[in-house]
């Protein structure tokens, strides 16, 4: 229902902007800006669908070699505990555990294109085991909110951006973002656990995120001693290594079961292609209302209005220039980092905005996109409180990112 009243609010908010435009300020191609944003957003829209097909087909047919050949239920044991605890509507071992988890640590690595596969999977197996099927269960919402605080420890994508920018050091936002992103994971856990009266005292659930806390802390240390050069190439070098090593050990795992590999492969390949068109409608229409409520002028007022008030009262308004990505963010991934890459032409790559817009991209993922790709996969109407999960995730991390970016770049 959250969605919903969002979703028709832009539409209304961009109408009644362009309207005022139109009237107050003569700007009479407005309506024809906006018109224009939404053939626009509905044809970026199918062309990303389309640009999933072939990720979605690669990892849904590896994931099910990977699931015959037993390495999901590897994983699955593997991280067990924590998810019975964390999940506890998921049966001990049931293949959506496994799933899960190769998700999760393929967005730690900052591995988009295959997380998504993965998780859209992960989807699948949990709406199996959904009583209501219009309805998002509290496992849906959990693992949801875990993909929208976007826990990332090597932001490669962001550093190989900065770095055909001509950064000077493109890894020197490693450990601003790091520390972002994983305040935004803790307050999208606390959230959800809140809502669904999880113990997060409990022994196992602590030894797992103390665990978790404690690898972060000593990456932090590690790439704080290495110099600005090398952290990018050995972040990039080890996901990359990582990702081949599953996939080779997937197919590796099938011939040792003694599985038809190809044929398996093909059975799960299948899937993404289903996928993909299944999700074009809900794309189309989060990414029409988000097109509509951009190109009718309404982010700038937005921004605008924040900055002539923290002018206004004498505050420290520098920050707002880096507000068009923060809001964008939790709406459009493809708007936000055309966001970042606009504030970092306009201010430069090594400046406070330049850094501070990098940091904030790299401190949780695209809410509204999420929403619609995963809940869509499966036909999840009633979202119940998973987007205002995600959005205070979102929230926080941004938080977080400008005040790290002071602390750091300040």
């Amino acid at each position: 229902m959250v969605l919903n009243y969002i979703w028709i609010g832009f539409f209304l908010i961009a109408f009644v902007v362009a309207l005022v435009k139109a009237i107050f300020f003569g700007d009479l191609e407005v309506f024809s800006t906006v018109m224009n944003s939404t053939f626009l957003s509905a044809k970026s829209a199918f062309e990303i669908s389309l640009g999933l097909t072939g990720a979605l087909s690669l990892w849904l047919g590896l994931m099910k070699v990977g699931e015959k050949g037993g390495v999901v239920n590897f994983f699955a044991r593997l991280i067990g505990p924590l998810f019975a605890k964390l999940f506890p509507e998921i049966p001990k071992n049931h293949p959506a555990i496994g799933s899960i988890f190769m998700n999760i640590s393929a967005n730690m690595l900052g591995l988009d294109n295959a997380a998504t596969p993965l998780g859209l999977k992960a989807m699948k197996e949990m709406q199996e085991l959904n009583k209501d099927q219009d309805t998002a269960s509290n496992a849906m919402i959990m693992f949801l909110v875990l993909n929208t605080s976007g826990l990332t420890i090597i932001p490669v994508s962001i550093m190989v951006i900065r770095a055909q920018m001509h950064a000077a050091s493109p890894a020197d936002v490693f450990l601003p973002i790091l520390i972002a992103t994983f305040v935004s994971t803790m307050i999208g856990i606390l959230s959800v656990a809140i809502m669904q009266k999880i113990n997060l005292l409990n022994k196992v659930i602590l030894s797992y995120l103390g665990g978790l806390t404690a690898l972060v802390a000593a990456m932090i240390w590690y790439f704080s001693s290495m110099p600005q050069e090398q952290i990018s190439i050995i972040s990039s070098f080890g996901a990359n290594l990582l990702l081949l090593s599953i996939i080779v050990g997937f197919l590796a795992a099938g011939l040792r079961k003694k599985l038809n590999v190809y044929s398996t492969f093909i059975e799960g390949a299948k899937e993404g292609f289903q996928t993909s068109v299944t999700i074009i409608p809900y794309l189309v229409a989060i990414l029409v209302g988000v097109g509509m409520f951009r190109a009718s002028g309404a982010m700038d007022i937005l921004t605008d209005s924040i900055k002539a008030s923290l002018d206004y009262f004498n505050l420290n308004s520098t920050f707002v220039d880096a507000l068009p990505t923060v809001f964008m963010k939790p709406l459009s991934g493809s708007g936000a980092r055309g966001m970042m890459v606009e504030a970092i032409n306009t201010f430069g790559v090594d400046s406070l905005i330049g850094r501070m817009v990098s940091i904030v991209q790299g401190s949780a993922d695209t809410t509204f996109y999420i929403i619609a790709v995963y809940f869509g996969s499966v036909g999840v109407r009633n979202t119940r409180y998973a987007v205002g999960a995600g959005l205070l995730a979102d929230i926080g991390g941004a938080i977080a990112a400008i005040s790290v970016t002071y602390l750091f770049f300040g």
